[in-house]
């Protein structure tokens, strides 16, 4: 059984965690910027560097949206990347 004491706590931590991985996602991407011919041979494939970072804010913050007890619809609501909100949506319908 969970302890619902546990889980606020934790999900903040989480959302630390991913606020980690963003960090050491713009890291690389700033070192790999400066290599002007890597840019550009793999334009498009940079660009997912950006989308992982929004992908990882955007999770983070949800997270933090729940461990302060926002609703869990309206938490998912609040995600401003339309395809991470769907996909969240899809898993909330999913666990109902």
């Amino acid at each position: 059984m969970a302890h619902p004491h546990l889980v606020a706590p934790l999900q903040a931590a989480i959302a630390a965690e991913l606020r980690h991985v963003r960090t050491a996602i713009e890291r690389l991407a700033e070192m790999l910027v400066g290599d002007e011919d890597f840019v550009n041979r793999y334009l498009e494939q940079f660009q997912a560097f950006d989308m992982l970072v929004q992908c990882t804010d955007e999770s983070a913050a949800l997270l933090d949206r729940l461990a302060v007890g926002r609703d869990p619809h309206d938490a998912v609501d609040s995600v401003r990347l339309g395809t991470v909100q769907q996909r969240l949506r899809v898993a909330l319908a999913a666990a109902a």
